[in-house]
């Protein structure tokens, strides 16, 4: 078992779709980020977006403006969507035109969809995000019809503080996990 200690250089960065991102309610995130830092010492910045604007608007001020983007090793979605793409105001985005969008941005960063959006893709499609944003890795899961993946998700960051190598940490929590693992559908590609 792994031991958690606070961390200051870990950061997830959270961007949620909502309905309407001037209505605060429309978020359940909150608490669960308020989870995520006391259990496991992570820092956590939540933005949200309605619109493909507001999506790129909320990405570019973390990528240009924001001086410790560096230290943000995890960008957490909870966006819905089929396996390939994104929705975002009733729009969907495959995720080629959202690697496109940031292309050679998201180097080292691993891009995690909670389990709003199936994640389910074919080599071709995850070698394609991979390649063309820099991103170390991009993961999420099968079911979006089994519970929220907030368990399985904060296990994961807890981990990633640990464990750098990707692989390693996907056995890891396949090892303390094996069953929610499988329920939910984990993958990771890298």
């Amino acid at each position: 078992m792994l031991m958690y200690l606070p961390n200051d250089n870990s950061k997830i960065f959270c961007l949620e779709s909502v309905a309407d991102i001037n209505n605060e309610e429309d978020s359940k995130m909150f608490p669960y980020l308020e989870h995520i830092a006391m259990r496991y010492g992570i820092t956590n910045v939540y933005k949200a977006c309605d619109s493909i604007e507001s999506f790129e608007e909320s990405m570019n001020v973390l990528l240009y403006e924001d001086r410790n983007f560096k230290d943000y090793e995890i960008l957490y979605f909870v966006f819905s969507g089929t396996d390939e793409a994104i929705q975002i105001d009733q729009y969907f985005y495959s995720l080629e035109e959202i690697a496109e969008l940031f292309e050679g941005k998201l180097t080292d960063k691993i891009i995690h969809f909670a389990n709003t959006k199936s994640l389910n893709l074919d080599s071709e499609t995850a070698q394609f995000f991979l390649s063309i944003t820099g991103a170390k890795a991009i993961s999420g899961y099968t079911h979006t019809h089994a519970p929220f993946s907030g368990v399985l998700d904060s296990t994961f960051f807890g981990f990633y503080q640990e464990i750098d190598d990707v692989t390693e940490l996907v056995e890891t929590l396949f090892e303390e996990h094996y069953e929610l693992c499988q329920h939910l559908g984990f993958r990771l590609y890298y």
